[in-house]
This record gives C-alpha cells, structure tokens and sequence, in this order.
C-alpha cells in the first residue's frame, strides 16, 4: 500500500515534463487535424451525425462555425505548454475536445478517449506550479514537491491503456488465428525489403503473441529500475512499428512521449534544469514550498474513484450475452485497440404500412463514406439511420412512374450482412426486423441475428 500513500512528497518535475508534452503534442494533433481539412470532411459536410448515447443532445455548430472549437484546443494547448492561465486553459483544452469527439462516434479513437481523459485530469493537476508564466508573471506560488499521487494517477491511466489492451488480446481471434493482423498485414506487401514477408503467417502470429504480451507487462517493466530503459526501447521500437504500418494518427507518439511519466524524478529535473538554463528561467527560486494544502485529500479521494472507474467501465461488457465483437454492447470506451475487422453491407428499405410500398435507399444520399462504412457494422448506428429515415420519409410525397405516393406511417427494414475478422459474410439483421421500432438503448439488443463462429 505504500505506493499510494497519499502524504508522500515528490519532485513536482515529471508532472512539469508531462504538461510540456501533453499540451505539444495536443497543439501538434490539433494543427494536423486542422490542416488535413478534416473539419470540413467530419464536422460541415455531412448531413447526419450519430450521437453517442445520453449526448445526441450535443450538436455540431453551423457552417465554418466549426473552426471555433479547435481554434479553442489550439488555445488551451499554448496555455498549457506554457502555464498561463493554467488551469482555465486545461478546462478549455478539455471542454472543445471532448465536445467534438461527442459529436459523432462515426469517428470514435480509443486515443481520443484517452485524451479526454487526460486532458480531465490535467485540470485538477498543479502542474503550472514550477517552470511557468502563471509563477514567472503571475507570481503564483512555485512548488518544489507534490504529493506522489499527483504523478500515479497519470502512470494508472496510462496502465489502463496498456493492461487492458492486452486482456482485451486475450481471445482466440488474435491468439490462434493470428486476426485481424493477418489481413491487415498481408496488405502491405508493397513494403519495400520485408514486404514478401508480412504475407507469411508466422509473422502474424508473432506480431500478435509479441503485442499482447507487450501490452499486459510492459507497465510493470517500466516501473522497476532494472528494467526501464530496457522496456522504454522496447516502447518506442513497438510504436514506431505500428505508426509505420498502420494509419492510427499521432497516438503512438503520444504513448512513446506520455509513457516517460515512468522514468525517475531524477531523469525529470534533469531535463527542467536544461530547459531553465537555455531560457534563462529563475522564477522558481523564490517561494519554493511543500505542496500541503488540505485540499489534496479530497483531490485523493476523488483520482481514487477515477480510476475505480476506470477499471470498471472496460468490464462492462460482460454484462451482455453473445459475442462482443458482433454486437458491440460494452466495446467502446475499454481499450480494444485494433482487434476486430468488419465490413458490412445494410441494405434499407422503407416500408408503407398503408399501401404495402416499399422503397430501397440509397445510404449514400444521407451519409459520408465513412458514416457509411462504420454504420453498415454496428448496431446501435443501424438503429439511428433507421429512426432518421423514418423521420425523413413521414409525410413524404414520393413521385414513381408519374403517380405520387404519400407515406403516412413509414416503418424501416433492413437486410446487414457482416463479415468478422475475415470470416464469410453472415446476416447480422434480416429484414423481418423493424428498425424503427427498436428503441435506442443500452440494453441487449435480441433482435439481432446470433453470431456464427
């Protein structure tokens, strides 16, 4: 129990460290996003966005008025590189992050739920109290030591990542038939020198044996001396490995930069003392003090249900029959990094219980490629289309072979074939179901077809 003894004092460096990198590489993603004209592609263009459930009140902004929230990030994350205004910038930072990854899950990312979650953290964390403007020009008091758990709840978030991902590899998809990596890296042949050798099978194995393992003890390499520059060779090696072979953004810089929260606090202070010398830095040598405000046992408490929580949400899952992977009840939000791929085709159809029409849509008319390519795969997504194309289609006057239909009660059908991680196609929803009448919800969906290993 000593490692989470609530009244150990610490150098407040490694906290000092993780702001500089977390609010760099927060100001790098944000510019990256911006820059690639994804704002316009996710957040303008498309007509419908699928809320997360108990947030499909949260919507988009109109028009261009969609650059505002990341004009915000790009804000908070200048506030928290250089600690000014500190702590009103990680509530921005927080606040326009979090409201654009809540506007649709077409784009979710495990590594933006982790910056959320992080970026919530660094609100409540000092870590503006040391090599700062809030201390260099707002003469805020400077600290030189904190209370440890400052610095473990950040090395416990990162934890969760990494252990959970690797529980999560624990199936026999990824331990015996080495998927999805075989197919993923069977697609990059073109790869100049190892190429030929991605399409062996062996190599997916070992990919797979070597990830899962990775992922459940590197953390506890990382904790112990020994062993720690060892395992952070290993950290930047893996993550370098996966940016090159597959598309997933900034994340394995993030984890290759963050995970330095591990190193000691000497290695720490070595780099804060670099810094200060280079700038010329000496605000900190005045009014140095003990961090001792009685507010840090209520701040203990509260990092202490965070990552109760953190625990629990990942294993919510099993509270659902059938295969997760096929329904996805509880998968989002539990850090399943790329363990299941999917492609599906949902065929809807609109069906007038008055005359007996019926009519097929074209997805296409309502939906980006990507919208279209995530919904056609996951149900709680299938159910949102269907109650939008009922609400398009009441009352609608449709014109075929010049006679004009009016649908007064419309219900919505669908026929959604899946393939799992490169099994054959099978059907997911038969068509006998009404999708309009499902209610969008958090309880297990029985409607759909039972998964066929």
């Amino acid at each position: 129990m000593k490692y989470f003894n609530r009244n150990e004092q610490i150098s407040i460096a490694p906290l000092v460290v993780f702001r500089l990198l977390f609010g760099l590489l927060t100001l790098f993603g944000t510019i990256r996003f911006l820059s690639k004209g994804w704002v316009d592609e996710m957040y303008i263009q498309p007509h419908l966005y699928f809320g997360f459930y108990g947030f499909e009140w949260v919507k988009t902004l109109p028009g261009d008025w969609m650059y505002l929230p990341f004009i915000l990030m790009i804000l908070g994350s200048l506030g928290i590189i250089f600690g000014f205004f500190y702590r009103w910038a990680a509530v921005l930072y927080f606040l326009s992050f979090t409201y654009v990854e809540l506007l649709d899950k077409t784009n979710y990312l495990n590594h933006y739920y982790f910056v959320s979650l992080v970026a919530f953290l660094m609100i409540w964390l000092p870590a503006n109290k040391n090599f700062s403007l809030d201390v260099a020009w707002r003469k805020k008091k400077s600290f030189v030591s904190i209370p440890k758990f400052n610095i473990q709840i950040l090395q416990l978030q990162l934890a969760c990542v990494y252990v959970f991902a690797g529980i999560a590899k624990l199936n026999s998809d990824w331990l015996f038939e080495a998927q999805p990596l075989s197919i993923w890296l069977s697609s990059h042949v073109d790869i100049p020198v190892f190429g030929e050798l991605l399409k062996q099978k062996w190599i997916a194995y070992a990919f797979s044996w070597f990830g899962c393992f990775y992922d459940l003890f590197i953390v506890f390499f990382l904790l112990m001396n020994r062993t720690r520059t060892v395992a952070y060779f290993f950290v930047i090696a893996f993550h370098l490995l996966t940016a090159y072979l597959f598309p997933i953004g900034v994340f394995p810089y993030v984890m290759i930069s963050l995970t330095l929260i591990f190193f000691s606090v000497q290695f720490h202070e070595k780099i804060i003392v670099f810094l200060k010398d280079r700038i010329s830095y000496r605000a900190d040598n005045k009014n140095n003090i003990e961090f001792t405000e009685t507010k840090s046992e209520n701040l203990f408490y509260g990092f202490t249900f965070f990552i109760v929580l953190q625990i629990i949400i990942p294993f919510r899952h099993i509270l659902y029959p059938g295969d997760l992977f096929w329904n996805e009840e509880g998968f989002r939000f539990s850090w399943r990094v790329m363990l299941m791929h999917k492609e599906g085709l949902a065929q809807f159809y609109i069906h007038d219980s008055k005359t007996g029409g019926e009519i097929e849509v074209m997805n296409s008319d309502y939906l980006t490629r990507k919208q279209e390519e995530q919904m056609s795969t996951q149900p709680d997504m299938l159910i949102q289309f269907a109650h939008h194309l009922q609400q398009e289609f009441k009352d609608k006057s449709l014109k075929i072979n010049n006679q004009t239909y009016q649908i007064k009660n419309p219900t919505v059908h669908a026929n959604v074939y899946v393939t799992l991680n490169g099994r054959p196609s099978q059907l997911m929803i038969s068509k006998n179901v009404d999708l309009s009448a499902q209610t969008y919800n958090l309880q297990h969906r029985d409607w759909l077809e039972n998964f066929k290993d």
